[in-house]
């Protein structure tokens, strides 16, 4: 059974109705029309721990099958078109700097809450040793959460609590 619970955070993770949490950013598309995504390029301590990430996540996410995005990395991960893209060893959002963001806590794992201009959202993980993000578009926000609580467990796993550098 999933838990999610919604609080206010300071610089960190953050909260909002459920009913925000409902959208995500959409990864671009390649001209063949498989997703592409960005490839962070963090540190060697943050890559191992991506690199561990990447091998507890789940093969389905809402349902939806794995479908990595282009260029392939241990660093990102898709599933579904449009995708729900993960990345993981983001820079650190400068949004966590306001006392006033929006996030909440699923499953363990504080989440980042930014809208999009595009009416999706992004997710980033706070107060973990890597910053991971999960962009869910637009056209998927009517399962809320649901990719988060698919994706908690893994990062749980693999992603150590503490602040990412």
């Amino acid at each position: 059974m999933s838990s999610l619970c919604h609080r206010r955070y300071g610089l960190s993770a953050l909260a909002v109705p459920v009913t925000a949490l409902l959208a995500t950013v959409a990864g671009c598309s390649a001209s063949d029309g498989s997703p592409a995504a960005a490839v962070p390029s963090p540190d060697a301590a943050v890559t191992k721990l991506c690199r561990d990430l990447d091998r507890a996540l789940p093969q389905k996410v809402d349902g939806l099958s794995r479908t990595d995005p282009r260029p392939a990395s241990a660093l990102t991960a898709g599933w579904g078109s449009p995708a729900i893209i993960l990345r993981c060893g983001v820079p650190r959002p400068a949004a966590m700097n306001d006392p006033e963001a929006d996030g909440a806590e699923i499953d363990g794992v504080g989440w980042l809450l930014q809208k999009q201009s595009d009416g999706s959202f992004r997710f980033t993980t706070t107060l973990r040793r890597a910053y991971v993000e999960v962009t869910i578009p637009a056209g998927r926000t009517d399962r809320g959460v649901a990719p988060l609580v698919d994706l908690a467990p893994a990062v749980r796993k693999t992603i150590p609590e503490g602040i990412a550098d």
